[in-house]
């Protein structure tokens, strides 16, 4: 099956600060796979490489076979769309308008957007349900309403490959299923190949079949979700207790383990208990 994401050896730094060491991945496409881990473990930088947003400092990625590095700006835009956790519209936008910046990509340079367009942005907006908000703008929606728009704008620009950086953060339980459903019909029904970063490790393992776990930079274990979510790994990486369970459904979950009462730290400014007579 052909690759739409592979690393081979990857390094990448800030300010001479190593934060990605020797990644080694392979995404094929049309997966649904979710990178997870800690807050710094370089989720999000990694993304930013794979974009070619951030330069590697060595090894090599290459987008459905091609190097990152050779393809133009244009032909990446075509090929990889991302979905920011925020979208900051300086103007009133409208949803519409909103969708629409996401076919920048695919318009001729000083040439108005014409039927096919048009047709892409109603498409878009109606896979992720947000039809009846086009002439809304942006800033009157809700956190999931806005969550929506985000990725419509990235679907309308008809991408081989969908980034999302935390799509559910700041999200209701409810907004998150619904979020995660839509996604995962789009690559059951479109084959769009799609990778995700998440905090959430079960809403991950539920919709992912590819968990991808980073800690310090490094890779430290890929695979389906029972091979990833175990709990030494898991302990050693977060660094706390954590009970993963198979449920009847057999869906895995995970949850912290809470430390005993008395283990727990003192409230600040609290007083000492005194000592026994």
């Amino acid at each position: 099956m052909t690759a739409a994401v592979e690393t081979d050896r990857l390094c990448a730094s800030y300010g001479g600060t190593p934060c990605l060491r020797d990644i080694d991945l392979r995404i094929p496409e049309g997966e649904m796979a979710a990178l997870i881990g800690p807050n710094g473990a370089g989720k999000s930088t990694l993304l930013r490489v794979l974009t070619g947003q951030h330069p590697p400092a060595s090894g090599g990625v290459r987008l459905f076979g091609r190097d990152v590095a050779a393809l133009r700006p244009s032909e990446r835009a075509r090929w990889v769309a991302v979905a920011p956790q925020e979208l900051l519209a300086p103007m009133p936008f409208t949803v519409e308008e909103i969708v629409g910046i996401g076919r920048t990509a695919r318009l001729p340079r000083w040439s108005a957007p014409g039927p096919e367009h048009r047709r892409a942005v109603e498409e878009a907006m109606a896979w992720m349900d947000v039809l009846a908000l086009r002439t809304r703008t942006f800033h009157e929606l809700s956190g999931g309403e806005r969550q929506r728009v985000v990725i419509a704008m990235a679907l309308a620009q008809e991408p081989r490959l969908l980034l999302l950086d935390e799509p559910t953060s700041h999200l209701d339980v409810s907004h998150r299923l619904e979020i995660l459903r839509l996604i995962e019909r789009m690559n059951a029904e479109r084959g769009l190949t799609v990778l995700l970063t998440s905090h959430d490790l079960n809403l991950a393992a539920e919709f992912c079949r590819r968990l991808l776990l980073l800690d310090r930079g490094r890779l430290v274990a890929e695979g389906p979700p029972d091979a990833v979510l175990r709990e030494p790994l898991l302990r050693e990486v977060y660094h706390c207790a954590l009970r993963v369970r198979r449920e009847d459904d057999g869906a895995l979950t995970v949850r912290p383990v809470r430390p005993p009462r008395s283990a727990a730290p003192a409230r600040p400014g609290a007083n000492p208990s005194p000592p026994a007579e």
